[in-house]
């Protein structure tokens, strides 16, 4: 099939040439041809208007082609679309200067990457020219990206393949309190999931490691939001062994948690490394690493080039994105409208017996769907059918875990009170209509 430029493709014809020009892996969840996007709503090819509940898969913070990110870039692009970083421009500095302001005290120094896989690489060759090891230790559940380091690093099955893998990645439970795999429950537990992190180290390293890397919730694991004390028993252990502690922010950075720039803030440790993406250039490719000056002179010696790193363009859509958060004041709002899907999503779950259990913080949230409570046996198949009656409906929504059995409610940050009634109102009338059938 050969289309014209100008031509316009129904979706039959844009999957007839996905299956003959695209990889045959490339996921997709609906035949829809989304045209235009306006702040937290997406159109299709007929007009349809959907709220997009699961932000392009995180992706869009603060709204789909918000003015105040669209026209800077779009100037920028005007005037220098592209210049290495092999010569001075003023948008990478002033953006790194910026983004070290929003950081957790002492970390100042960053690079930039076009994705959050390429940053979890970079934040493991770090971890090994400072701390001179050679061994990681990562969560189960966890997804770190499709290169082979962060492949290793990631903690499922399902997106991990074509071995070998680098060698000494080790992995450690989650704070999953839903599923313990311990058989405990929490707080008599004693937080077991978070102290096997040392036994780990013991008995299946060499005794040091480079660095331990764990998102603060989970997102394509299914949201999986531990215990207070998770992260500050693990920080404590990993620098009782000489490793540095990595936050993957790829999808709770950026004020997506409510009232905190990075979600890791929320456990009340200070990570030696953030790894950004996603939400950070509101749908630019855009990624990075910021970490100590200390970390940082590790690399001194070492040349490390990134082609499209750092580039105007993408420099000028991550300032205008953390300058848009401060102006409009997102972060808070992500908490007020988090905590009012909280209070929905809490009903959702005394009054659906499909329904385990709601998790997350701010906007960032999940429904795990079982197919009843007193089993907890997964149910994927129910929230595949969500999902599309959601969007028959006008919202957009997204899955994750293991088995595949959690909705992801990740709106972008501007969203309103109408917002999230609706989103509350669509998933009880979603569930009921599952319940019966």
């Amino acid at each position: 099939m050969h289309m014209k430029p100008t031509e316009t493709l129904t979706p039959d014809q844009i999957g007839q040439m996905r299956d003959e020009y695209i990889l045959p892996s490339t996921m997709k969840y609906f035949p829809m041809n989304i045209v235009k996007g306006e702040m937290q709503f997406v159109y299709d090819d007929k007009g349809n208007k959907y709220l997009d509940g699961f932000s392009a898969v995180v992706t869009i913070s603060v709204g789909h082609c918000h003015p105040e990110v669209t026209n800077p870039t779009i100037e920028q692009m005007k005037n220098l679309q592209h210049m290495t970083t092999l010569y001075y421009h003023p948008n990478l500095v002033r953006y790194a200067e910026k983004l070290a302001t929003v950081m957790p005290g002492g970390l100042k120094v960053s690079f930039f990457t076009n994705s959050g896989c390429e940053a979890n690489e970079l934040a493991a060759l770090l971890a090994k020219n400072y701390t001179k090891q050679t061994e990681f230790v990562a969560l189960r559940h966890s997804f770190h990206g499709r290169t082979l380091m962060a492949m290793t690093m990631t903690g499922q099955s399902k997106w991990r393949h074509s071995l070998p893998y680098v060698f000494g990645v080790t992995h450690i439970s989650p704070g999953y309190c839903y599923r313990c795999p311990f058989g405990l429950k929490y707080p008599s537990c004693n937080v077991a999931c978070a102290r096997e992190l040392e036994d780990v180290i013991k008995y299946n390293t060499s005794g040091k490691i480079a660095a331990f890397i764990a998102e603060p919730i989970q997102g394509f694991g299914g949201v999986i939001d531990p215990p207070k004390e998770y992260f500050e028993i693990t920080y404590d252990i990993v620098k009782k062994y000489g490793g540095v502690f990595i936050s993957d922010e790829v999808q709770t950075g950026y004020g997506r948690t409510g009232d905190k720039w990075w979600g890791i803030e929320h456990w009340g440790v200070k990570p030696d490394m953030i790894t950004m993406a996603k939400g950070m250039g509101n749908g630019i490719p855009l990624g990075g690493v910021t970490c100590t000056k200390e970390i940082a002179e590790s690399m001194r010696e070492k040349v490390h080039f990134n082609t499209y790193g750092g580039n105007p363009v993408s420099m000028a859509a991550g300032l205008a994105v953390v300058e848009c958060i401060e102006r409009n004041n997102y972060m808070h709002n992500a908490k007020v409208q988090g905590d009012r899907l909280a209070a929905g999503f809490d009903k959702l779950v005394r009054d659906h017996k499909i329904v385990g259990e709601h998790r997350g913080k701010g906007l960032m949230r999940g429904l795990e769907i079982v197919k009843d409570k007193e089993s907890k046996e997964v149910a994927p198949q129910h929230v595949q059918r969500a999902m599309e009656l959601c969007k028959d409906r006008g919202l957009l929504i997204g899955r994750g875990g293991m088995a595949a059995n959690t909705i992801r409610i990740k709106p972008p940050l501007c969203i309103t009170n109408a917002d999230s009634d609706f989103i509350i109102k669509t998933l009880d009338e979603v569930f009921t209509i599952i319940e019966k059938s």
